[in-house]
């Protein structure tokens, strides 16, 4: 029993031990610089940002890194309708591994926003390298809580549209046989003239087949006058017309 006591005991200290570290960023060492270090670091980041002219903003997107160009873009999309500055908040610095993220509040009236650096460490120079910088709105928890239902809800109903257009897409293969069947019957079925003149064909042969009997039955009469015999007896092979 008492050496379980100990065990729980031991595991309790090692967890608070290890908050203790992680809540207390001052005494950690970032590549070289301390916590205060990287605070002051960023509020002159912010003054200069603060300060900027016309012509700082010029030279900068003529000659700057691609993240100095993205830092001045973004802060200036973001602050100029928030209204006149009103001083720093909170600052944050963390560490991992090979990457640094510096993060300072920045006060307005109409909303807060922050400041986020990402440095990079480089083994060659040996020395942490900025890597990314931008300025983001800082949003309330019912903020983030809309804006994820809304997301939500866009996913969703994108989902349930996909799935009615592709039930509407199997439906319409069922009609494909049925329209096939009428296209067919359309082609089969004669239109009103060639019915009419299907039927003047036929009366022709009909007329015709007339016209061929009676002209048998007047020769066979005129072959049975001329040599005294009967019809019975005669046979029309053929009857050529000159």
């Amino acid at each position: 029993m008492k050496k379980k006591l100990s065990l729980l005991l031991c595991l309790v200290f090692m967890v608070l031990g290890m908050t203790a570290c992680g809540a207390n960023p001052e005494s950690q060492d970032f590549y070289g610089k301390t916590y205060s270090e990287l605070q002051s670091s960023m509020e002159q980041e912010v003054s200069s940002l603060l300060a900027l002219d016309e012509e700082s903003r010029t030279y900068i997107q003529s000659y700057g890194t691609d993240v100095a160009i993205k830092l001045i873009l973004s802060w200036d999309e973001l602050v100029k309708e928030l209204g006149p500055y009103q001083g720093l908040g909170e600052f944050s610095a963390i560490k991992s591994q090979n990457t640094m993220t510096l993060e300072q509040m920045v006060q307005f009236p109409g909303r807060e926003v922050v400041v986020s650096y990402v440095y990079s460490y480089n083994h060659e120079s040996r020395q942490p390298e900025l890597t990314d910088a931008s300025v983001d709105y800082v949003y309330s928890l019912g903020e983030k809580m809309s804006k994820a239902g809304m997301n939500t809800l866009m996913g969703m109903g994108t989902v349930f549209m996909v799935l009615i257009l592709i039930s509407l897409i199997i439906y319409c293969f069922k009609l494909i046989p049925y329209l096939i069947g009428q296209k067919s019957d359309h082609k089969k079925s004669d239109t009103p003239e060639q019915s009419a003149v299907v039927s003047q064909i036929e009366e022709r042969e009909e007329q015709q087949l007339t016209d061929d009997l009676e002209l048998v039955a007047v020769i066979s009469a005129a072959v049975a006058a001329s040599t005294g015999t009967s019809t019975d007896g005669f046979v029309v092979r053929s009857i050529h017309r000159r």
